[in-house]
């Protein structure tokens, strides 16, 4: 007991009145990583092996899988557990939220929460190293360590978070630019003679140099339908994963055009219209925020010199007449 009493002396006149709490913190972040780095090299376990040598019975199963789960990170697949969620609505809006902001690989749900993880902890770190380190001579109150340690870990935490927000909002705003000319030119395509795939394919050629995010898309559809889905179920994931209200009309003009057996081109043609129309309504709706915009900036700008040469004269005469 009196060498517990001693360390606590030394770590309370060293550290603060919460010393000893920052030490167990710090060996606990520190065992954490360790069993981490212990778990990514934990080799195979040899009754599994067994268990998959038995099982030729189910080798095309087993292929299948294989083929399905390829190009996924085997380091992060023995994280699954706590790198997806448990709730499949949750992991579903998560990968909405990704493919939204164009990751849309395997392994996009698992790296978002292994960054947020990595990230906390390593603002941990750093808020406990200016603490400790940087600033070991100062005494800081509670809510100074909160703010100093806790504070960069929620940091890190929430900053994948805002980054991939960001991304959906930049995404959309691209894929909005871009739809009334790929309508155009789909319209163009429809109307010389090519098939809806064939004009799809053409126009995520066409788009790649100017709008790479919405040719992207359109390659998606254009795989999608060489796979043989279901034409309707595509073109209905192309608005889902777009995110766009013009990309979902548009999706329900082209599903309504083939369930009813009218004419693409002709949809098309009064579709690609009314973007054209609603673009050039964009562009003068901003045009007349912009004056309201800049009033501010012209009053700050304006103003005080306006009255430094009209106020500064009298000001001066003033006081040389109070000399």
């Amino acid at each position: 007991m009196e060498f517990l009493s001693s360390i606590n002396t030394m770590l309370t006149s060293q550290l603060g009145p919460f010393g000893p709490i920052i030490v167990v913190g710090v060996l606990g972040l520190f065992m954490i990583l360790i069993v981490v780095a212990m778990m990514l090299n934990q080799p195979e376990d040899p009754l599994k092996k067994l268990k998959r040598a038995q099982a030729a019975p189910q080798k095309n199963k087993v292929e299948r899988e294989r083929l399905r789960q390829a190009g996924r990170n085997e380091q992060l697949e023995k994280f699954a557990t706590f790198l997806e969620p448990k709730n499949v609505e949750e992991l579903s809006a998560v990968q909405l939220k990704l493919a939204q902001a164009g990751y849309q690989s395997k392994d996009a749900v698992r790296l978002f929460h292994f960054m947020q993880f990595a990230l906390g902890i390593a603002g941990l770190l750093a808020g406990l190293f200016y603490v400790l380190v940087l600033n070991s001579d100062v005494v800081f109150t509670t809510q100074q360590l909160a703010m100093y340690t806790i504070g960069p870990g929620g940091a890190g935490y929430m900053l994948p978070k805002y980054w991939v927000t960001r991304r959906v909002e930049e995404r959309k705003t691209k894929i909005t630019e871009g739809f009334p000319d790929a309508l155009d030119m789909m319209l163009v395509c429809v109307e010389a003679g090519q098939s809806l795939d064939q004009s799809i394919i053409r126009v995520a050629r066409e788009l790649r140099a100017s709008y790479p995010q919405l040719a992207d898309e359109f390659d998606i559809v254009s795989y999608e339908m060489k796979a043989g889905k279901d034409k309707p179920t595509v073109l209905r994931d192309l608005g889902t994963r777009c995110g766009v209200q013009d990309v979902s009309s548009f999706v329900t003009v082209m599903i309504q055009s083939q369930t009813f057996g009218t004419s693409i081109a002709e949809a098309l043609r009064v579709y690609a219209g009314e973007m054209r129309d609603k673009r050039v309504m964009r562009a003068e709706e901003a045009a007349n925020k912009l004056p309201t915009k800049m009033t501010l900036a012209t009053m700050m700008l304006t103003v005080p010199p306006l009255l430094v040469i009209l106020v500064g004269p009298s000001i001066h005469n003033i006081s040389q007449m109070g000399q």
